[in-house]
């Protein structure tokens, strides 16, 4: 990426400005937030030694390195939004960062919302694990429709011969 190649997180800034120093492990991430956006960063410039050495310890081992790089070269990646942050600043020792990645994979626009929990280790920020947030369970109210039952759509027919098809 080029000195004006705006970063990849979204944040409005430059690549070598914002992501890039965190990335190739010449500075820190200050807080929790910029470690994120430095965890989409790897993951959008494929540099995925990152995602892995970000890592709490106890998940490093079982960090699948060539999966990762598949899905860094197969997607495009489309931007990142955090939606809110809790603690994660620069006197902290823990944060959360409640984020959406949009990405396509296979030409098919994705996004992963996730609320992200971090801590430090050793001094510096760390990856520890994270809720996924999805689309909530619909719960059918009525019950199920029978295959010889009238259909609901009122034709009169069977379910099984009008929508049930």
């Amino acid at each position: 990426m080029t000195e004006t190649t705006p970063c990849p997180c979204g944040s409005g800034q430059t690549f070598e400005a914002c992501c890039g120093p965190i990335i190739s492990g010449a500075v820190p991430a200050p807080t929790a937030e910029a470690l994120m956006r430095s965890r989409y960063s790897a993951y959008a410039t494929g540099a995925i030694e990152h995602v892995r050495r970000t890592l709490c310890a106890a998940q490093r081992d079982d960090f699948d390195h060539e999966a990762a790089t598949a899905w860094s070269r197969n997607s495009q990646w489309l931007g990142l939004d955090i939606r809110a942050t809790e603690a994660g600043g620069e006197a902290d020792q823990r944060g959360m960062v409640d984020f959406t990645a949009s990405f396509a994979l296979d030409g098919v626009p994705q996004q992963h919302s996730e609320k992200a929990e971090f801590r430090r280790e050793d001094g510096a920020w760390v990856y520890v694990d994270g809720q996924v947030r999805g689309n909530p369970t619909v719960r059918r109210e009525a019950p199920k429709t029978g295959r010889n039952d009238p259909c609901p759509c009122g034709s009169g027919k069977k379910f099984k011969k009008c929508c049930g098809r």
